[in-house]
């Protein structure tokens, strides 16, 4: 075994019996390299990529390419989900070098941790238009040998780029935007890349692209945008009826590599589902339809099921390999499928299903919907009631049946900022679908961050393994927990969570904001010096972090009254005046704060309740509307933990120990609604 034995990653120990001398990330290396003049080989990665088990297998168990490895180079292995802030670094690294990025990622460094060459994966030997992996080797090597003032003066040139490219582009003296046109303008280039056939914005690979599909949602209710609400729901079908989703045991996969969202990359992500159950969940607040609602509710089954620690964390992810195949756990034939439901009932589901002997992904089938259910039972003289009763029991016969297949490798680390995600779908689609289970689900796995994740100051750790907690937690770790609480207050009115969301609030305030220039570096204060301290701006996969920030900060200000809140939200908008210009496309979070923001003062809707059981009674109804641009807020009067923080709340109270209603907008104040009529508004799912 080689020095990785010793980490806590899943995603280290998968590499801990290659012949290559493997280091993680640690001084000793850079130091080793600086005495035996060699350069770094730079490898990050993460538990569920298929390409990095890909490159593994081809290289890095190759003991041919170790030795050369071994003889030329110092070699690191990176966890990306456990070092998002080296990540970051050196993926915009690559990025600037070859204009594309993505895993296994491979960059080559100097001894001042400035990178000269990057790539991605490379095969062995030369195909596909690639080098191999030993020409890159070879060539390097010899650079560093023959031409060190060339590369140290190219790795200085990147290095110096990196950090330009970390400052974000940020011109202090920009004014914060205040045009409604630079959202108008973005949501405009979204419709004109949306693909009108399959939904989703663009050609393969398509990814969910779960941020932007909020901001259609929001400008759709807000804007009353009929078209901005088909594209949504159209995405949000297909992708419910591709291969993209896994229809016998729940959830999604990270992307699909086809147009028509058939063809997935089986890797399945806690983050990717979390944002997505939201999506769906808005959807179906927005209009009502049980088809969004029941897609939320088989996503959280399958995180609820599979990815739940016994403590009450949520794992990272599932791999996409299970018996070195791809794919190979979630595709069928027709023979099995027989062999689970019978010839009659196999059929059917086959037909449904688009399950056939030629197959639909390499002589196997992926489930997959080419027509609505609707259709089929009208085709079937079925009702739909029942035929949907009958499929989801034939479903779960074929996944009990599926679990006695060896399942994908789970990479169970619990990280704190994906918890977050999760709590967040887990708490609002559990008030607003009355699921009491995903409510829980929520509660515990934040207990479970607040106990075992956090030090004795309070400060957060970003991942959590085998019993142990470890790494400072960055910005996103932060912020999105600071809107899991403000979630779980909305979901439980217990003020305990607005007390911890101000609590979070005030440490990224410490440790994360840039009081000069705004906005919040990715990295806190204190933490590890690297060759760059970013600002993480634009949302990929995930939210940016200083969308979230913002976003939380906005929210906690009209909770609270707290002016330093909203101080810090305007900066960090002025700071990302000019991104939001020019890179709009990149940063829907950030414009559905800058949306919020110029709403002030935006209209408020405080409930007051006697006790928890009438809390609980009323939420649904309270929160089920799409209300993306109002403020709702509990008065619980069993409640006091935290209440003295919420300015909103002062002297709102239930009257005379009834429900009562608070409305506020354009300015003024409406008379309480008590009792019967409190009761009608809701009912009435008003929204303002």
């Amino acid at each position: 075994m080689n020095r990785l034995a010793q980490s806590l990653s899943p995603y280290l120990l998968q590499h801990q019996h290659n012949p290559v001398d493997w280091f993680p990330w640690c001084d000793e290396a850079f130091e080793l390299a600086r005495q035996h003049d060699k350069p770094i080989f730079l490898s990050v990665g993460y538990a569920a990529c298929h390409w990095c088990h890909v490159m593994e297998r081809e290289s890095f168990e190759n003991h041919q390419t170790a030795a050369v490895l071994n003889e030329h180079f110092v070699s690191i292995k990176v966890d990306r989900e456990e070092r998002p802030d080296i990540d970051q670094i050196y993926m915009n690294a690559v990025q600037v070098m070859t204009g594309r990025g993505g895993w296994p990622m491979s960059v080559f460094l100097n001894h001042d941790r400035q990178p000269f060459f990057a790539g991605t994966y490379w095969p062995p030997q030369q195909r596909f238009g690639m080098p191999g992996f030993m020409q890159v080797l070879d060539a390097i090597a010899d650079a560093w040998k023959e031409r060190r003032g060339e590369v140290n003066q190219h790795a200085g040139q990147i290095a110096e780029a990196l950090k330009q490219l970390a400052h974000g582009g940020v011109d202090p003296s920009s004014e914060t935007i205040d045009d409604a046109s630079v959202v108008d303008e973005a949501v405009g280039r979204l419709m004109r890349v949306l693909d009108p056939v399959y939904g989703g914005f663009g050609g393969a690979p398509k990814f969910p692209h779960a941020t932007d599909l909020e901001l259609l949602l929001r400008y759709s209710v807000t804007r009353d945008r009929s078209d901005c609400m088909d594209a949504v729901e159209l995405t949000l079908d297909r992708m419910a009826a591709g291969g993209i989703r896994d229809h016998i045991g729940g959830g999604f996969a990270r992307y699909s590599v086809d147009t028509k969202w058939l063809v997935p990359h089986f890797e399945k992500m806690l983050y990717d589902n979390a944002l997505l159950a939201q999506v769906y969940l808005r959807a179906f607040q927005a209009t009502g339809h049980d088809r969004h609602a029941k897609v939320v509710r088989e996503t959280l089954d399958y995180l609820c099921r599979e990815m739940v620690d016994p403590d009450g964390g949520i794992h990272c992810s599932e791999d996409a390999d299970s018996e070195g195949v791809e794919g190979k756990f979630y595709v069928w034939t027709p023979d099995q499928v027989a062999e689970v439901l019978g010839a009659e009932r196999a059929e059917r589901f086959c037909a449904i299903y688009d399950i056939t002997r030629h197959g639909n992904f390499e002589g196997h089938n992926i489930p997959n919907l080419p027509v609505s259910i609707d259709e089929w039972g009208a085709k079937l003289g079925v009702e739909i009631d029942e035929l949907q009763s009958q499929l989801a029991g034939d479903r779960e016969k074929l996944r009990q049946a599926r679990d006695e297949r060896q399942h994908p490798g789970r990479d169970d680390k619990v990280l704190t900022a994906w918890n977050a995600l999760a709590i967040r779908s887990l708490a609002a689609s559990g008030a607003i679908l009355d699921e009491p289970r995903y409510v829980e689900a929520a509660q515990r796995a934040a207990k479970f961050i607040f106990a075992r994740m956090a030090r004795t100051d309070g400060r957060l750790l970003h991942v959590f393994r085998a019993g142990r907690a470890h790494q400072d937690a960055f910005l996103d770790d932060y912020a999105y927990m600071v809107e899991a609480c403000l979630t779980l207050f909305e979901a439980t009115g217990e003020t305990s969570w607005v007390m911890h969301a101000t609590q979070l609030a005030d440490m990224l305030l410490a440790h994360f904001q840039d009081s000069v220039n705004g906005g919040f570096y990715y990295t806190a204060q204190d933490a590890e010096t690297l060759i760059a301290r970013t600002k993480d701006w634009h949302d990929g996969s995930l939210i940016s972090g200083n969308a979230s920030a913002a976003s939380g900060l906005l929210a906690l200000a009209r909770l609270t009254g707290r002016d330093d809140y909203r101080q810090a939200v305007a900066r960090t908008l002025k700071a990302a005046g000019d991104i939001l210009q020019q890179q709009s496309a990149a940063c829907a979070g950030l414009l559905a704060v800058l949306d919020s923001f110029r709403s002030d003062p935006c209209p408020q809707v405080v409930v007051a309740v006697p006790d928890e059981n009438e809390q609980r009674r009323v939420r649904s109804s309270f929160l089920r509307p799409y209300r993306p641009l109002v403020t709702r807020c509990w008065v619980v009067a069993t409640q006091d933990q935290g209440s003295e923080l919420m300015e909103l709340t002062r002297d709102r109270n239930p009257i005379d120990g009834r429900l009562t209603v608070y409305v506020c907008h354009d300015f003024r104040c409406e008379l309480p609604l008590v009792g019967k009529e409190a009761e009608s508004w809701l009912a009435a799912g008003n929204v303002i």
